[in-house]
């Protein structure tokens, strides 16, 4: 029995050390699909952490370039004519921007040149439709009217503007040049001393009063063609009325300023949303009147109103006025010596297929 109990010992310890091998090998095993197991997760883990960062990053990006919506994209361009009130109405613009949220720039050119230069043009117009902290935006300055879809961009600007009788604003041109205004009344002019009166200029045949210098309005509605500015154009002329008809929201006039800014406000409330009430009611700081002018007479305007230049930019003008009043006539009333805007006049009906 000694001698079978020694001969049986090696084959346990054999089958031992064999049991402990396949436990070695499964142990291994097992713990390989555990390593196989944790990087897998690990994996997985990893994985959506990133796509934790991509989605903050898509989110920050979002939140960066997301399209602004239609109220905070819009820009509006005043591109004023000298002496129809543009100051008066700019100051408003001034006034209500921190109230309403949206920022006013001055487009200051050159030499006051209103014609910019091709590359000047490229420039302006990537300012105005890509500059998203300045928007929304009012733009004003004495500058030609300028085509932005000739350009490539997808958002036009409203276009606003204010015209004038043509000899009105020319007589307050000439005594602005000589004596300013109340609203910088210490800055020196340019023709400052010199006394002639409108009447005399026009009676001598000087230059600051020739017919010539009433062509202003109607280059600036036409805007950087040539043409425009060809003192007495009639293409310009038509080029200048289409842009009022098809590119302007509205155009008033500066004998009607207020219903201007009446409708304005109507419209555009973004921007012009108590405009009204701080032109009726306010201190009127912001008006601003030429200094020592003076009346022409008949006899002034009537050899003026001779020349084939003020015969263009008299029917330029009376077009402008002729479209304003259409627009008020459907967007006004009046009441016991008030004006007051209409309410909407029309809604929606017979909407299909029906919502449940």
């Amino acid at each position: 029995m000694g001698l079978l109990r020694i001969m049986m010992a090696p084959k346990f310890q054999l089958l031992a050390v064999m049991a402990f091998g396949v436990a070695m090998l499964f142990i291994e095993n097992q713990i390989q699909k555990l390593e196989e197991s944790r990087a897998k997760l690990e994996r997985t883990i990893a994985r959506h952490e990133v796509a934790q960062v991509e989605q903050r990053h898509n989110e920050d990006v979002g939140r960066e370039l997301a399209p602004l919506s239609e109220k905070d994209d819009m820009v509006i361009i005043y591109n004023r004519v000298p002496k129809t009130a543009s100051t008066s109405f700019t100051n408003i613009a001034y006034d209500l921007c921190a109230k309403n949220g949206f920022h006013v720039l001055h487009i200051n050119t050159t030499k006051n040149n209103p014609v910019m230069s091709l590359q000047d043009q490229v420039r302006f117009v990537r300012n105005v439709t890509s500059w998203r902290e300045m928007k929304p935006g009012f733009y004003h300055g004495h500058v030609a009217y300028l085509d932005f879809s000739k350009f490539g961009v997808k958002g036009k600007p409203l276009y606003i503007n204010v015209v004038r009788d043509p000899i009105e604003r020319l007589v307050s041109y000439y005594y602005f040049l000589r004596f300013g205004d109340d609203y910088r009344p210490g800055l020196r002019r340019r023709k400052q001393g010199d006394k002639k009166t409108f009447d005399e200029c026009v009676s001598s045949g000087g230059s600051d009063c020739a017919p010539e210098k009433l062509w202003l309005q109607i280059p600036f509605f036409c805007g950087h063609h040539s043409e425009c500015w060809n003192v007495g154009s009639r293409w310009a002329l038509e080029q200048a009325k289409y842009n009022l008809v098809n590119e302007y929201l509205l155009v008033g006039v500066t004998e009607e300023l207020e219903d201007f800014i009446m409708i304005l406000e109507a419209a555009v409330p973004r921007f012009f949303k108590g405009a009204t009430d701080l032109y009726r009611t306010g201190k009127k700081s912001h008006l601003r009147k030429t200094t020592e002018k003076k009346p022409p007479t008949k006899e002034t305007i009537a050899k003026l109103q001779q020349s084939n230049i003020w015969k263009i930019e008299n029917e330029f003008y009376e077009f402008a006025l002729e479209q304003f009043q259409f627009v008020r006539a459907h967007a006004v009333r009046e009441k016991d010596g008030e004006l007051y805007i209409l309410a909407q006049s029309f809604f929606y009906e017979k909407i299909y297929p029906k919502v449940n």
